[in-house]
């Protein structure tokens, strides 16, 4: 398990006491560490659309690139991006990066055996799936090299085995073998007792999808990439050399109300009520005083003119310049952080929601970032601005085709296929060490696998389910569940359904032309399409990053080299052993777990010892001082949901009980006393979103009915 006792570095594993230097490595080479503040609201902090900056600076501003999407595609193009220096910024319509298809898929740095030769998913899956060592050696965000088998149970299949392994050869993949089922066994003792042999990829690996796009997005961020989240794309024009992109800003209701029952803004610019006022507030007053003040100076001191009308201009100045005094020093009224006790903020926590159909998320609200879409929290409109840019990328996913007609592009559309999973507790992941494929469906693609992730859970899925099709876009829940425990009793006959903790579902960008777009849009060249990137995509982005550069240079881009790029990362978990943490330190105390108040830290620096010793998550061992670190680093962060992308707080067999340790509200209580504001304020982890299951927390009912689904074929 990544993160005990050592961790996956560069493929490998690294023992924990070997983990100083590789996995960790010293922070002060790394980008963006150590880092003592926080984001604003929705944005990075080197964003222009950030309170320092006024509206006619805005307005004068040209990026050199503007991207649209923040999942692995739009992060990997960024982080190539970053290398250069180039004005860029990154758009997402969701509330954090990595919302859309990055979240709901397996993982799996593919080999490209499946890929049909000659094809874009042949040309980029395997050069980037050897691209992932060096890459996770630079990022660490935890990448197994675990490989892969493909199932054969009859003559027939070894007939398919035979055909990937030549689909294979003209891929470029290397290191295929087929294994009879003596050494299969001896690889895999758990398998389908009828399995005959198997075709081995050693190269495929895996990796936690959504924290290899966090950590490709915070590298960029640190390198000068601008991020704005919660920004939809409503149109793009052209005026001359440069599109302007019109981009609508919104934020979750619940927000925008608690915020105007403060008498604040929800958009981050000057304050609804009373209060000194933003950057920006401040900035207009002053400049629109520096011209009255100028112009009655000059009046005072102009001799052609009445001494009575002078008298009157300098007294007039004069209090201008006293009112102005006075609103610019006036005090914000905001509390700097300081010494917080946490149990304060916990205690204010509502609990976390764990049954009904309020936050269920549609399909559509899948193309634009699930449970952080707008749709889903009843986002509202606080704002609209307008970019202006050279080039663009289309990496938005089930929506790229949408951003493509805003151009009138038309020359393809987005088939969504929804992908479901299940999820099963760390004592079933024992049962395989790779990653369990059957023989690819001519239809349906490599098909329900079976599969033991990063953090040692067992993962069963995915359906392909075209919305295309009624039957499988009005599957009940229950029939999805029923299908993908019946296929996977298949692989592995062995698993325990009733271990299922959680499931989830993500939507799958296949284009009306069968393979991958990427390139200039007929259009306008400038204009660079990257859509349609359905598996193997994940495996495939960093060497579609570097096609993207290359047709943005191709396009007329110039791009200098960023003397200041450096492409380290630290990681933002700690490895531990037990009770213990690593590498010990001075000060630093074994972890400890108890009620609220009893181990947390007053929140400032001098305590990071403590923090880095009070487990805030008992089921994953997150500790305080990792969700601190999460909340410092480049990447805007105001809820619980981004936390457990980046911790795992919340993810474990509990899902966040509140009887147990109650770690979604402590998690909520670091956000708000890091981010300065109200508990309130913070998002909380929405339900049922795109779970199968009819209640967060399942009862033995429910997992009887799991049961009963996987012997029902």
């Amino acid at each position: 398990q990544h993160g005990i006792k050592g961790a996956y570095y560069g493929g490998d594993w690294v023992d924990l006491e070997d983990c100083v230097g590789t996995f960790q490595p010293d922070s002060s080479k790394c980008s963006g560490c150590p880092t003592r503040s926080t984001c604003p609201r929705s944005q990075s902090r080197n964003a222009v659309s950030s309170a320092s900056t006024s509206s006619n600076e805005k307005e004068d501003v040209v990026y050199d690139v503007v991207v649209i999407g923040a999942g692995c595609i739009g992060g990997a193009v960024v982080r190539e991006l970053s290398r250069y220096s180039l004005k860029t910024l990154l758009l997402e319509s969701a509330d954090d990066v990595s919302q859309g298809a990055t979240k709901g898929n397996s993982g799996i740095v593919h080999a490209g055996y499946d890929d049909k030769p000659g094809s874009l998913h042949a040309k980029f899956c395997w050069p980037g799936n050897q691209m992932f060592p060096q890459l996770d050696r630079e990022l660490r965000f935890g990448y197994q090299l675990n490989g892969s088998l493909v199932l054969a149970t009859n003559d027939a299949e070894l007939k398919i085995l035979d055909e990937l392994m030549e689909r294979g050869r003209k891929n470029g993949v290397q290191r295929l073998r087929i294994v009879q089922k003596e050494e299969l066994f001896e690889m895999e003792p758990a398998l389908n007792p009828n399995a005959i042999a198997a075709l081995h990829a050693p190269d495929a690996g895996n990796v936690i999808p959504y924290e290899f796009a966090i950590a490709l997005c915070e590298n960029a961020v640190d390198n000068g990439v601008e991020l704005r989240i919660r920004r939809e794309v409503t149109d793009i024009s052209k005026k001359g050399e440069l599109f302007e992109v019109d981009v609508r800003h919104w934020e979750p209701k619940e927000y925008v109300d608690i915020r105007e029952k403060l008498g604040k803004s929800a958009d981050g610019s000057e304050p609804v009520g009373s209060g000194g006022g933003s950057l920006i507030y401040k900035s207009g007053i002053a400049v629109s005083s520096l011209g009255v003040i100028v112009k009655g100076i000059m009046m005072a001191l102009d001799e052609n003119i009445n001494n009575d009308i002078r008298l009157q201009s300098a007294a007039a100045t004069l209090f201008v310049a006293i009112v102005t005094a006075m609103l610019l020093f006036k005090p914000s009224g905001e509390k700097k952080r300081g010494p917080t006790v946490l149990k304060d903020f916990v205690d204010k926590c509502l609990p976390p929601v764990g049954s009904g159909e309020d936050a269920k998320v549609g399909v559509a609200d899948m193309f634009t970032g699930g449970s952080g879409s707008w749709n889903a929290v009843k986002g509202v409109t606080v704002g609209r601005e307008s970019v202006k840019c050279r080039y663009v990328i289309n990496c938005a996913g089930s929506s790229s085709d949408k951003i493509a007609k805003m151009i009138g592009d038309d020359s393809f559309y987005i088939k969504p296929r929804l992908g479901d999973y299940l999820l099963l507790n760390r004592n079933q992941g024992h049962l395989t060490s790779r990653t369990i494929f059957p023989c690819p469906d001519p239809v349906l693609g490599k098909g329900v696998l079976v599969q033991t992730t990063l953090w040692g859970n067992l993962i069963l899925g995915p359906t392909a389910r075209d919305m295309h099709n009624e039957e499988a876009r009005n599957m009940s829940p229950a029939t999805v569940q029923e299908y993908i425990l019946s296929k996977c009793k298949k692989l592995c006959p062995y698993f325990d359904p009733k271990e299922t903790f959680h499931a989830f579902c993500g939507a799958r960008a296949k284009s009306s032309r069968g393979d991958w777009i990427i390139e200039p849009s007929s259009k306008d060249g400038n204009f660079i399409h990257v859509a349609g990137i359905d598996s193997p995509g994940l495996a495939g982005s960093p060497a579609i990053a570097l096609e993207v550069v290359r047709l943005l240079q191709e396009a007329g881009l110039e791009t200098p080299p960023n003397k200041s790029f450096n492409p380290n990362r630290a990681p933002i978990i700690t490895p531990k052993a037990g009770m213990l943490v690593y590498p010990p330190k001075i000060g630093r105390r074994g972890l400890k777990m108890g009620p609220v108040g009893k181990n947390d830290s007053n929140g400032t620096d001098p305590e990071e010892a403590k923090m880095a010793s009070n487990v805030i998550c008992k089921c994953e061992k997150v500790t305080e001082l990792e969700v601190v670190r999460a909340v410092r680093r480049s990447l805007p962060i105001d809820s619980t949901q981004a936390i457990r992308k980046r911790t795992r707080a919340g993810m474990g067999h509990c899902q966040g009980d509140p009887e147990n340790y109650n770690c979604e509200c402590r998690v909520k209580a670091i956000i708000a006393r890091e981010n300065n504001v109200s508990v309130e304020e913070v998002g909380s982890r929405p339900w049922p979103a795109t779970s199968t299951l009819s209640q967060r927390w399942i009862d033995d009912d429910e997992k009887k009915d799991l049961e009963k689904r996987m012997a029902a074929q």
